[in-house]
């Protein structure tokens, strides 16, 4: 009996991808260009996203029956267009939560005490200039930090720096919530002022599109940090150039970008006040493979003919359920 054809967008964990490999015909994109793209998934029934898919992806896709997110966010997947196409989109949330709050914490830590930049004082100019950089450092006890967005890495991080460090957290979501003992919930407007580090774990969405601009950098007391583990266009990105450059935020921590990769000429680059990354806050050996078992007993159950259990258009279901049964299941 044939195997279902999954693609995979990028390589996953190998211990993952050999036991699917078990279940189904597994392929690597060749490349990830859109016209790549339309051309190799012509004959996948499943693909599987570490990548950002064209727009319209699923009309090059005739036997697609689900896309599965390696990982939590979906702005990698057209949704709407997905659902329109009765192709069911799943994910795998939560799992590198802690990750990205620990990667969240070191990057506090690295800003607090100047460490990627005392590193490479020592190196190139010797002991005691790295040493004199230390006068500027400062404690993260006793700070306080804005998390905004209380999803699972909002709720991690929280734990870790008001139990580990002391830290009054402040917490920011979309709807009310009732204090915690380790986290007060105030708005955006509230915590701005009184944050020494604001963090963003929030999603991606029309409302939170542009959230942190000009009006919230003049906000934030002076001497504040910023770290976004969020989506780059949570961020006015010429305002937060502007924000560091004129010392009005002492220091950023970014992993997320309006554009990625970040563009060779983007000024943050030039900027000695920001540590950057490629968006890998979520990447480590052990959420990789968190994540890819995850994906894994989605696809299992879908290879069953069940629905995935975290399917993220369930409005679409009546779509889903006819492409499947109009759909030959290998």
């Amino acid at each position: 009996m044939p195997l279902p054809h999954v693609l995979l967008t990028n390589p996953i964990d190998p211990a993952v991808s050999a036991e699917l490999a078990r279940h189904a015909e597994v392929r690597i994109a060749s490349a990830l260009d859109a016209e790549t793209l339309r051309r190799e998934v012509r004959d996948a029934d499943y693909l599987v996203v570490r990548a950002p898919l064209p727009e319209d992806i699923f009309e090059y896709a005739p036997r697609m029956r689900a896309a599965v997110r390696h990982g939590a966010g979906l702005d990698m997947i057209p949704l709407a267009q997905a659902s329109r196409h009765g192709v069911a989109v799943a994910n795998v949330p939560g799992v590198n939560a802690l990750t990205v709050a620990e990667y969240a914490v070191g990057q506090m830590l690295n800003l607090a005490r100047h460490l990627p930049r005392i590193d490479h004082t020592l190196r190139a100019q010797g002991w005691g200039a790295a040493r004199q950089l230390s006068d500027g450092a400062t404690d993260l006890g006793g700070k306080t930090l804005a998390v905004v967005g209380m999803g699972s890495i909002g709720h991690a991080l929280a734990r870790i720096c008001a139990a580990g460090f002391g830290m009054r957290v402040l917490g920011v979501r979309r709807t009310p919530a009732q204090d915690t003992e380790l986290v007060r919930y105030v708005s955006l407007q509230q915590a701005l002022p009184e944050a020494d580090y604001v963090v963003l774990a929030c999603p991606l969405t029309e409302q939170t599109r542009g959230l942190i601009g000009a009006a919230e950098f003049a906000q934030l007391k002076p001497g504040a940090r910023l770290v976004n583990v969020a989506r780059g266009p949570v961020v006015d990105e010429p305002a937060l150039t502007e924000a560091l450059r004129s010392g009005r935020l002492a220091g950023a921590a970014l992993d997320v970008f309006a554009t990625q990769p970040l563009p060779a000429d983007s000024p943050l680059r030039a900027l000695p006040n920001v540590l950057l990354s490629p968006h890998l806050a979520g990447m480590t050996r052990e959420s990789t493979r968190r994540m890819g078992e995850g994906v894994l007993a989605q696809l299992r159950a879908m290879f069953r003919g069940a629905l995935p259990e975290h399917l993220c258009n369930p409005q679409a279901r009546d779509a889903i359920l006819a492409r499947w049964a109009a759909t030959i299941q290998p």
